[in-house]
């Protein structure tokens, strides 16, 4: 199995700052690209950001310029910067990572999170 653990989640004013991090582990053959999707109360599920081994990222609209993702291969854990945080930005964020496990290498599947809260009011 492989399994993912979000932490850094909490509660924070307009304008500050979080790092969320993400370590997947368990019977892990290779992990392609990880990623972070929210989902507020009432909405969809929607991309935050998201990033492939060779470090390619994508970024949802209303994130750019604020939040940035990375990651560490060999630990085989994302991270995510967001700064200038709005109240918009309130959901709860889940880590996902697609990839491969030791009993199934060339069978690659999404795997997610338990979630973290994100929190931004005055």
């Amino acid at each position: 199995q492989v399994q993912l653990v979000e932490s850094g989640g909490g509660l924070v004013q307009p304008g500050g700052s979080l790092r969320l991090s993400c370590a997947a582990s368990g019977s892990i053959f290779r992990i392609n690209t990880m990623g972070w999707y929210r989902q507020a109360p009432g909405k969809q599920r929607e991309l935050v950001a998201d990033i492939t081994r060779s470090t390619s990222t994508n970024y949802g609209d209303s994130v750019k310029g604020r939040f940035t993702i990375s990651r560490d291969n060999a630990k085989n854990t994302v991270y995510l910067q967001m700064n200038s945080l709005k109240p918009e930005d309130t959901a709860v964020y889940y880590c996902n990572a697609f990839g491969s496990s030791l009993s199934s290498p060339l069978s690659r599947n999404n795997y997610w999170g338990q979630g973290t809260q994100v929190t931004v009011s005055p």
